[in-house]
C-alpha cells in the first residue's frame, strides 16, 4: 500500500522561551515490509537539524531554537510503501530456553519502567501459555487476551502508568495494551519490543475501519515478539490483529520511553500547551496547518495541561 503521512505538532507558550532543544522520532523506518519513499521536516522558527540513528536503529531528528519564541511548529511530510505480514515459522516453545535465543533477545527480556510486571500479570500469562506448544500461537494468544481484557478508553491512563494498574482497571489506550502485552511476554521468556508508528484507520480500535482517502489519526503503538530462529513478529493488541499494510513503523525500543515521538526542553518560566494532528492518505495530502491559536485560546490550552 502506498501511503502519505503528514504529522504536525504546535507548541504554544504562555511567555517567550529560548534555547529549546528537541528530539523527534517521526520518520517511517526502512524494514523488510515497508520502504520509505520520501521524508521532509520543517521547523518554525527555522532551525538546523542534525540526524542520527539511535541504539535501537530509529531515526532521530534533533534541532534547537536558540532565539526567544512563544510558539514552535514541527511539520513532517512522508511517503511510504508497505506490505502485509509474511508467513511465520512454526517454532516450539522449548526454543525459548535456548541460551543463544536468550542472549540475542536479552535487552527485550528485562523489566523496564513501563513493563515491570508483578505476580498477577505473570500468572495470567502462564495460564494463557499453558494452552500453546508453538511460539507464534502463544504470542497471538497473549495479544488476544490483552485485547479482550482491556477496554479502549482515552483519558483513563497517563503516560508512565504502571502495567499492574492498567491490568487492575482494565482500561487504557494503545500504549497501555502494548506495555501489558510486552510484560506478559517477557514474563514467559519471550523477547518483546514496543513499536511506535502510524495506523491508517479512522478508529484505532477497529482494525478494518477506514473512511475515505484522507483521514486524521493519532500515533499508534503495537508489539514485536522475537520468534526463535525466524525474526520479529508484529502484532497489534489494541485490535488483536497482525501488523499489516496499514501499519507504518517509526521505530522500536524497550518501552514507550525509547521511542517518544517528540521530547524537548527549554529555558524560561512559561508553561506550554500542545496541539497535534496526524493525517494519512493513499494520495498526496493537501498541505494545511493547524488552526491559529490566539493568545486567549493559548492560555486556555495551557491551563488544560
Amino acid at each position: 500500500m502506498d501511503l502519505s503521512i503528514r504529522y504536525v505538532t504546535r507548541f504554544v507558550y504562555s511567555a517567550p522561551v529560548w534555547d529549546s532543544q528537541n528530539a523527534l522520532r517521526a520518520a517511517p523506518a526502512s524494514t523488510p515490509r515497508q520502504e520509505p519513499r520520501s521524508y521532509a521536516l520543517r521547523v518554525e522558527p527555522e532551525a538546523s537539524v542534525f540526524t542520527y540513528e539511535d541504539v535501537w536503529g530509529t531515526r532521530v531528528d534533533t534541532f534547537g531554537v536558540v532565539a526567544a519564541h512563544d510558539e514552535l511548529v514541527v511539520e513532517v511530510e512522508a511517503e511510504v510503501t508497505t506490505q502485509g505480514p509474511r508467513d511465520v515459522a512454526t517454532v516450539q516453545v522449548e526454543a525459548l530456553s535456548d541460551p543463544s535465543y536468550r542472549d540475542a533477545a536479552f535487552g527485550f527480556l528485562q523489566r523496564t519502567k513501563h513493563t515491570a510486571f508483578g505476580s498477577d500479570i505473570a500468572a495470567i500469562a502462564r495460564e494463557v501459555a499453558s494452552g500453546f506448544d508453538e511460539v507464534s500461537a502463544l504470542v497471538d494468544g497473549v495479544s488476544k487476551t490483552v485485547h479482550d481484557a482491556i477496554e479502549y478508553s482515552p483519558g483513563a491512563t497517563r503516560i508512565g502508568v504502571d502495567v499492574g494498574e492498567v491490568w487492575r482497571t482494565k482500561a487504557g489506550v494503545c500504549q497501555d495494551y502494548a506495555h501489558v502485552m510486552i510484560a506478559m511476554l517477557r514474563s514467559l521468556g519471550v523477547g518483546a519490543r514496543y513499536v511506535s508508528g502510524y495506523f491508517y484507520a479512522s478508529d484505532p480500535t477497529l482494525e478494518t475501519t477506514v473512511e475515505g482517502n484522507e483521514i486524521v489519526v493519532a500515533t499508534h503503538a503495537w508489539v514485536e515478539a522475537a520468534i526463535p530462529g525466524w525474526g520479529w513478529l508484529g502484532l497489534d493488541p489494541t485490535n488483536a490483529a497482525p501488523v499489516g499494510e496499514r501499519h507504518v513503523k517509526i521505530g522500536h525500543g524497550r518501552d514507550y520511553d525509547d521511542v517518544t515521538p517528540l521530547r524537548g526542553v527549554y529555558y524560561g518560566e512559561a508553561e506550554h500547551g500542545l496541539a497535534a494532528e496526524v493525517t494519512m492518505s493513499t494520495e498526496t495530502i493537501t498541505r494545511k496547518v493547524l488552526p491559529e491559536v490566539h493568545r486567549a485560546e493559548q492560555q486556555a490550552l495551557v491551563s488544560q495541561q
